[in-house]
């Protein structure tokens, strides 16, 4: 919780400076959005950079197909057990237990009762009926819970509370479908690849390296993701890797090097999980006839 380090670093380019002003007006007006798009856009790099920008305390959780309700809200924890050796009798033992129930509030409830800014990363991740807890959250502003001895508590919601999702598309492994009712309680924003501006500026950002290498490992990705048969689409993360590669190896001047295109081909194909010989064998030749065209 707190400041996250990558807001430091976060590069904001014309588009991307559009999508923080929109995304900063709901959450002020008291709206949660939602970043949704394939992995490799940026959502929660995003979701970070914003979330500073509210100057709240931040919570960033991860959605998890194994979360219970209780992991979301809390639970009563306590049961003391103690052995009593009689003082006269030595070989007598007497177990005793005592019941000392103690409520401690999971991760969702601390955050709505002190007013972070949460950032549920990948929420779809965690079973709808999980999420459910988001629905009287939202729209009623308060949460039910058991963490009175003598029955259920309802917590009001702290006024500065904020929350920002993110979501991979439901095709994806592991993803569950958004269930209506609690997307109807969010502004949904659909994120897609940056724009070529923008991965230029965060190579050179996280890497170090001048923007003429930027735009010609960025040339080579977009050029790639605009084929329609290849099946996968190689994100920032391949630029990335790429430049920091060239830097330490002192490339910058060899790109037209069979290792510069080596790179390449095992960065991106990387990216390519389960692919057969067969689909490696394309996919080198098609990245072979790109890196020709911009070296």
């Amino acid at each position: 919780m707190g400041d996250m380090s990558i807001h430091e670093k976060f590069v904001v380019t014309p588009h991307i400076n559009d999508v923080i002003t929109r995304s900063l007006i709901y959450l002020q007006a008291g709206f949660p959005i939602h970043f949704k798009g394939p992995a490799g856009t940026g959502k929660t790099a995003l979701a970070v950079h914003i979330a500073n920008k509210l100057e709240r305390p931040v919570m960033i959780m991860f959605g998890n197909e194994e979360f219970e309700r209780s992991d979301l809200l809390g639970n009563s924890y306590g049961l003391k057990r103690k052995i009593v050796f009689d003082n006269y009798v030595s070989s007598v033992a007497k177990q005793q237990e005592e019941v000392e129930v103690k409520w401690i509030d999971g991760r969702i409830l601390e955050a709505c009762k002190n007013g972070y800014v949460l950032i549920y990363d990948e929420f779809t991740r965690s079973r709808p009926e999980t999420n459910n807890v988001f629905l009287s959250i939202l729209e009623e502003k308060i949460i039910e819970t058991n963490s009175r001895k003598n029955g259920k508590e309802v917590i009001r919601i702290h006024p500065d509370f904020r929350v920002i999702f993110t979501s991979n598309p439901e095709e994806y492994a592991g993803v569950h479908k958004l269930q209506d009712a609690l997307k109807d309680r969010m502004i949904t924003l659909s994120l897609d690849f940056p724009d070529r501006e923008t991965e230029i500026q965060i190579l050179k950002s996280q890497a170090k390296i001048v923007t003429k290498i930027a735009e010609t490992i960025v040339d080579i990705i977009r050029k790639f993701r605009e084929l329609k048969d290849m099946n996968f689409s190689p994100t920032i993360r391949s630029g990335i890797i790429i430049a920091k590669s060239i830097k330490v190896s002192k490339l910058e001047t060899k790109l037209k090097e069979e290792l510069f295109k080596q790179i390449c081909r095992d960065v991106i194909l990387s990216e390519k999980s389960h692919s057969t010989a067969l689909e490696k064998e394309k996919i080198i030749s098609e990245l072979d006839k790109i890196m020709s065209d911009v070296l």
